[in-house]
């Protein structure tokens, strides 16, 4: 199982950190995240993407994953009129062909919050027209979107392996697939593993993580509630050998390195104990 490093708790610092960090604490690869100051996909086109693949050369850190900014201000595909969902189908398709400049393997989405005032039918039909016309563009670019389920309290849209399954029967595509961040089963009260047997094939990456009930919150491993290392060894009897990043985001924002490298020290431990 390679483990990477997300880059978004690291805003404040130069993007560099990101890749000296995951070198010498011993991550395998980098997420990166899309958003300003670092890696947004139209700073990138500009001619920004040179300082990213220097970086990559460098420190010999490939980004694997590609992560852009997308469910928040400005851009949320499931939320707002048709032009700015359009505008934001845009922007993501922009996102893909940075993302394959990059060497990137995939890029990941998450649909957001659709609004408080759209039926079901209205969220699933805005899933559709923007997630289609992504899995095109990512079959010419041959980079595949990672699409990632969020919790109740992130989103009204996509929140569990059902819904993935249910959206892969409608779209069908091997650059369409899935992944488990694994606090949104935690605080929904459902299984993390399931994720494996129900998606099957399609399953593809995890987001590992620590949090707690209530809330969205994601943790250094070994300081929330989610029982960690036994996970680990599940995921270790199940063979699961493909990506897991350590997505500390911005709660550590203050001090990314000395916590990014808690979190992977932590994770080494329980794979080794569980005979990885």
């Amino acid at each position: 199982m390679k483990l990477g490093m997300f880059t978004s708790g690291y805003q404040r610092n130069p993007l560099e950190h990101c890749f000296e960090d995951a070198k010498r604490f011993g991550y395998d690869y980098i997420e990166l995240w899309g958003g300003r100051p670092h890696a947004f996909a139209p700073d990138l086109k500009a001619g920004e993407i040179s300082e990213v693949k220097k970086l990559i050369e460098k420190y010999e850190m490939p980004v694997l994953g590609y992560t852009p900014e997308h469910n928040a201000y400005p851009y949320n595909f499931m939320i707002g009129s048709q032009r700015q969902r359009e505008d934001a189908v845009g922007y993501l398709k922009l996102c893909l062909d940075m993302a394959k400049e990059l060497g990137s393997d995939y890029m990941l989405i998450s649909p957001a919050h659709a609004g408080y005032y759209v039926t079901q039918e209205e969220i699933w039909s805005r899933l559709i027209e923007a997630v289609k016309p992504l899995t095109e563009h990512a079959e010419k670019t041959g980079v595949k979107i990672v699409i990632e389920s969020l919790t109740p309290y992130e989103s009204n849209a996509f929140k569990n392996a059902r819904d993935m399954n249910q959206l892969f029967a409608e779209i069908d595509s091997p650059y369409l697939v899935g992944m488990c961040d694994i606090v949104p089963p935690f605080v929904q009260h459902e299984s993390i593993m399931s994720y494996l047997e129900l998606l099957g094939g399609k399953m593809y990456h995890f987001h590992i993580i620590d949090g707690e009930q209530g809330t969205d919150s994601h943790i250094v491993p070994g300081e929330g509630s989610i029982p960690l290392p036994e996970l680990i060894k599940e995921l270790k009897y199940v063979n699961y050998n493909k990506t897991a990043t350590l997505e500390l985001v911005t709660g550590y924002i203050n001090e990314p390195r000395l916590y990014a490298r808690r979190a992977i020290d932590r994770v080494r431990e329980y794979m080794k104990e569980a005979g990885y």
